[in-house]
């Protein structure tokens, strides 16, 4: 959200925009989360096979209402004031392939590592227990598991249904395999199809 805000007051080119968010982020990841002195994060997927087929399912799901029912995203449940509405903050794609490479390299390899380690890795067992490294990847809570669901649809905004709905899957999927590994491809998965989705037929509604 800080960077639609920043993206909003001072807006850039949207290749210098790109630019500029795949640097932060990956800095982000390197300096804060790799270069850490915490003990290493075990990215390993156990449950390959599974693992994209979930992420496929919810690809189908994110893109499954706007397909069945024609208008369905301009209903003042998923376009008003508070979710805003469904219209991408890239200027024009069509033709911009360095704009499109940069904005699929960010949807499939840096967002699913930044979104799991925060929400599924840290606020999942944060909200059991402030001391979150205590507490096992995937441990079951009721109240983590439905705020973790809820909290990851408000930030997608007028798609908040869908990404309820993604983030019940993901939370689902973390308390069984509790691998974050897996978690992470799951999340790529998805972000990849539709990010394939997205080019190939110009939904960029898609890519906020």
């Amino acid at each position: 959200m800080g960077f639609l805000a920043l993206h909003s007051l001072w807006p850039l080119p949207d290749l210098a925009d790109q630019i500029l968010r795949v640097t932060v982020m990956t800095a982000v990841l390197w300096f804060v989360v790799f270069k850490s002195d915490r003990p290493s994060i075990d990215l390993r997927v156990r449950h390959l096979a599974a693992t994209v087929a979930i992420g496929i399912a919810v690809f189908v799901v994110w893109i499954a209402p706007d397909l069945l029912f024609k208008g369905y995203r301009h209903f003042w449940l998923f376009e008003n004031a508070l979710t805003g509405k469904a219209q991408t903050s890239l200027a024009s794609t069509t033709t911009n392939w360095p704009v499109l490479a940069l904005r699929t390299i960010r949807a499939v390899v840096i967002v699913p590592i930044v979104e799991e380690l925060f929400w599924r890795a840290w606020m999942m067992r944060w909200l059991i227990d402030s001391d979150f490294e205590k507490v096992p990847l995937g441990k079951y809570s009721a109240q983590s598991f439905w705020m973790v669901a809820v909290l990851f649809a408000s930030e997608h905004g007028s798609y908040w249904d869908v990404g309820l709905a993604a983030g019940i899957i993901y939370n689902w999927w973390m308390v069984r395999t509790r691998s974050l590994g897996d978690l992470i491809l799951a999340h790529a998965v998805t972000n990849g199809i539709l990010g394939a989705y997205v080019i190939a037929f110009g939904k960029w509604e898609y890519w906020l």
